[in-house]
């Protein structure tokens, strides 16, 4: 579950990236949280 949600993330991180630019604090925070909870999904296996 955590996993799908953080590979969406970072699809949205990529097109937010290339989309709007402008946002890019806003961009940065939300592939920060998609890592998480990626790791977060590794780690709990």
């Amino acid at each position: 579950m955590l996993l799908t949600v953080g590979l969406i993330l970072i699809a949205l991180w990529l097109v937010g990236f290339i989309i709007f630019p402008v946002l890019g604090w806003f961009i940065h925070i939300v592939l920060i949280i998609a890592i998480i909870l990626i790791l977060i999904g590794i780690i709990r296996g």
